[in-house]
């Protein structure tokens, strides 16, 4: 998992805003299929946003935590049911302030 300090999430989440999610999460939960199509996300796009269906929020944290970890990815934002990651490309577009 990617450790990102406060000043580097902010800037990730100003670039999530806009995004559409390209994931999403139904009933069945968290699969290998599903993180099998987050991973191709993130090699092709670098920040992605998932959607979780269902209201459990525990669930949707627990889901948070175990596809960054399982994604090598950098868990960058959580709110309502809306999953934010990224995970730098061999040839990152993104580049992320020092600070």
């Amino acid at each position: 998992m990617i450790n990102l300090n406060s000043g580097q999430r902010r800037y990730l989440r100003s670039l999530a805003h806009s995004l559409s999610p390209v994931v999403m999460i139904g009933g069945a939960g968290l699969t290998d299929a599903v993180v099998a199509e987050a991973d191709r996300a993130l090699k092709a796009h670098e920040l992605i946003k998932v959607k979780v269906a269902g209201d459990d929020r525990a669930l949707r944290e627990a889901i948070f935590n175990e596809m960054a970890e399982r994604l090598a990815a950098a868990p960058v934002q959580h709110i309502g049911k809306t999953l934010v990651f990224y995970r730098p490309a061999e040839k990152p577009e993104i580049t992320l302030p020092r600070d």
